[in-house]
Order: structure tokens, then sequence, then C-alpha cells
């Protein structure tokens, strides 16, 4: 089956604690344009929070920094402090008393690592299998 879903060019995503252990994608994603549900929620997450204003239509940075670049350096962990706790002090406001980021945290990560792993291209997503 993994090899089928290589061949087919999807990334396949293991569970979280394996996942972080073995370096894997946090998500899965063929096409470049079909994402699983949750990869899915962060896209979404990310177009209702309307960060494109300060990070860029494509996650390049505009007057906050590129987010293709930083998700190369940044841990999950790190990724979650900055995004719930913001830094102020350069313009990014906190998110931790938005529900729908709180939510969706994990999955907002999945979709920027994957932006920024390249497996993800910008645009308009859709689910796999749909």
């Amino acid at each position: 089956m993994l090899a089928a879903a290589m061949a087919a060019g999807t990334i396949v995503c293991a569970n979280p604690a394996f996942a972080q252990a073995a370096n894997a994608a946090p998500y899965q994603v063929s096409d470049g344009t079909k994402v699983d549900t949750q990869t899915l929620s962060g896209w979404r997450t990310w177009r209702a929070m309307a960060c494109e204003r300060c990070h860029g239509a494509a996650q390049e940075g505009m007057v906050g920094p590129s987010l293709v670049g930083s998700l190369k350096v940044l841990s999950k962990d790190q990724f979650k402090e900055v995004v719930l706790k913001g830094r102020i002090e350069k313009g990014m406001p906190n998110f931790d008393g938005s529900k729908m980021v709180v939510e969706n945290i994990d999955n907002l990560y999945a979709y920027l690592k994957g932006r920024s792993d390249g497996a993800i291209q910008p645009g308009r997503l859709q689910e796999i299998g749909k």
C-alpha cells in the first residue's frame, strides 16, 4: 500500500508521535493540491484568519516573514508558541484567544509545513478523494 501511495504521488503521514520522531510529514498530499481532511482544515484556518495580509498569499512573506522559509527551521512546538503567544514586538499578534486557531493549530502547522516542504502548492486546495 505504501508503494502504491508513493507511486501515485501521495505523501503518507504516520501517527503524530511516530511522524515527529521519524521526521515524517504531518500531512498527506496528492498532486500538490489535494490534501487530507486535517490539512484542509489548516488551510481553511489560514484563509479565515487572513494570514496572507502579512505573510503573503503564497506564504512568501511581506511585512511578516516568509513562512515557507520559517517552517524549515522552526519546530512544531516553536511554531505553536509563536502563533498562540505571538511576537508582539515584531507585529505578530497572539491567536490563543481564537477558538478556530486553537482547535486547528496542528492542522495549520500541517498545511504550512506542506507548503514549506514544497509538497503543497499555493492556491485553492481540495480534499483527497473528492
